[in-house]
């Protein structure tokens, strides 16, 4: 065991946030000889911890205490937690060294705690980050690779290296760009940039924090960067590691992998090897073609064949929530994408269709949807906006789709919401003079009432032929436990409307 980890022993360490992330550090810290400390202020979340042998802490209460802080050796902060939160801060200011859970995980399998260290393949960027590393784990699978998907994609990477059966000898590890800001170890044996949009801004405080954070992918022995898109693209000369390739829907020059015809070559690790037809990828499209190049390119990192490559992306099949129909009334159909959590990934979803109800809304996390609803504005029969910042998305129609019709749930719960289209009501007409935004009102509503009245709304918008989508361009968590609630409640509604119900 190293020293950092050795020194542990006997330590008090501080393990903020009780949730998926922080409860997985508690047994492998344990393991390490340190005496755990769980804080948070979901007192359910608190007591789930202390089952698991942690002390635990009420965040506010530790935060009114700087002195509590000074018998930490360690405090391990879950992703959610930004730089300038005041227990960090605090933190930092006692020289207090802060770990996210990653930083934790890859120091516990460098250091061989739980076994030979395993080949880290890392997947980041603002879209398609699960979708690409589910097709690494099924092109790593097909290899006969013991493998496991982890990391920001559901299972934590401690809890990967933690079980003995099957063990996997490579990682396909989603991480987000909260997860690389406090991982600055990782030295991933292949990493992916896959594209880098407006997105977490609040959190990261600019978009220049955001692509640091993202550079972390880049720093072991191979980078992969998408060369499509106009930032990831340009990173080649930011990048740390030893050989940086990249991919690209057009046909690949050497050290690049992407399309010729109707193939997926390589021209960066071989030649020029044939990976796969276009016909083999699940989902079909520019984006998914854009998630299956980046996968085989971190697979072959690691001299993966190119038959495993191909018997891999033919097994994938996408997951839910991301562009997945969800079935016809009418003859219009219904589209979930709620992991469109931000403008970038909702764009793919709105280009792949000619003519589109749009439901949008939630949280923007700082990030502007005036680029995208110009660039989608012509195939957009109408717009259904629900959740903190609808009255955004609204103005942002206003100014460059002023023909379209517009629809705001209003819950009546979000002030801020509520004031925001108020004034794009006024804005919107004083623009164009044409503009028509109607207010719906669902006084009192949770997420999924609101999310029926949403459905409600787009079926009576949309015609014979075209498709209601939702791509919300926002997080979830203003109405839903999260994107994944969201989703299963746009198609709960759908199936309402087939069965003729029509209330909130």
């Amino acid at each position: 065991m190293n020293d950092e980890l050795e020194r542990l022993r006997g330590r008090a360490v501080l393990v903020a946030g009780a949730g998926v992330s922080g409860r997985a550090t508690i047994e492998p810290l344990t393991d390490l000889g340190a005496h755990v400390t769980v804080t948070d202020r979901n007192e359910r979340a608190l007591a789930e911890c202390a089952a698991l042998g942690a002390r635990t802490v009420d965040l506010d209460s530790l935060v009114d205490d700087p002195a509590a802080l000074r018998e930490f050796a360690l405090v391990v902060t879950s992703p959610g937690f930004p730089p300038d939160a005041p227990l960090l801060s605090r933190a930092a200011g006692a020289a207090i060294p802060i770990w996210g859970d990653i930083e934790l995980s890859w120091r516990i399998d460098r250091a061989e705690v739980y076994g030979p260290a395993r080949r880290w393949l890392v997947v980041t960027g603002t879209n398609g980050k699960t979708t690409t590393t589910m097709m690494l784990h099924a092109i790593l699978e097909a290899a006969g690779l013991g493998s496991v998907a982890c990391g920001n994609i559901g299972l934590p990477v401690l809890d990967a290296l933690r079980r003995d059966e099957p063990r996997a000898d490579v990682l396909a590890v989603e991480l987000s760009s909260f997860q690389l800001h406090w991982a600055p170890s990782v030295r991933p044996e292949a990493g992916v940039v896959l594209n880098i949009a407006e997105d977490h801004l609040d959190w990261h405080g600019g978009i220049e924090n955001y692509i640091e954070a993202k550079l972390g992918a880049l720093t072991g022995a191979v980078g992969v960067i998408g060369l499509d898109d106009p930032i990831a693209g340009g990173l080649g000369d930011r990048s740390r590691a030893v050989v940086t390739v990249g991919f690209t829907l057009g046909y690949p020059q050497e050290g690049e992998l992407g399309i010729s015809g109707e193939l997926l070559v390589d021209r960066a690790f071989a030649d020029s090897a044939v990976l796969a037809r276009v016909d083999d990828v699940t989902p079909p499209g520019p984006a998914g073609l854009s998630d299956a190049l980046a996968a085989a390119a971190l697979a072959r990192a690691i001299d993966v064949p190119a038959s495993a490559v191909h018997d891999g992306l033919r097994r994938h099949r996408v997951g839910p929530h991301r562009a997945a129909p969800v079935g016809q009334v009418d003859g219009v159909e219904y589209i979930d994408d709620s992991k469109a959590t931000n403008p970038h990934a909702a764009r793919s979803s709105l280009l792949a269709r000619d003519r589109v109800v749009w439901i949008a809304g939630g949280l923007l996390k700082g990030a502007r949807v005036d680029d995208l609803v110009a660039e989608v504005a012509p195939r957009l029969s109408g717009a259904v906006l629900l959740g903190r910042d609808a009255g955004e998305i609204a103005e942002a129609l206003a100014r460059h789709a002023p023909q379209v019709p517009v629809v705001v749930v209003d819950t009546g719960d979000d002030e801020a919401m509520t004031d925001a289209t108020s004034k794009t009501d006024t804005a919107s007409v004083n623009a164009t003079g044409t503009a028509s935004v109607r207010r719906v009102a669902a006084p009192g509503a949770d997420g999924p009432a609101a999310m029926r009245v949403a459905v409600r709304e787009a079926a009576a918008l949309a015609s014979p032929g075209e498709t209601v989508l939702l791509a919300p361009a926002a997080a979830s968590l203003d109405m839903f436990a999260g994107y994944a609630e969201r989703g299963r409640s746009f198609a709960s509604a759908v199936e309402g409307l087939r069965g003729g119900g029509t209330q909130p």
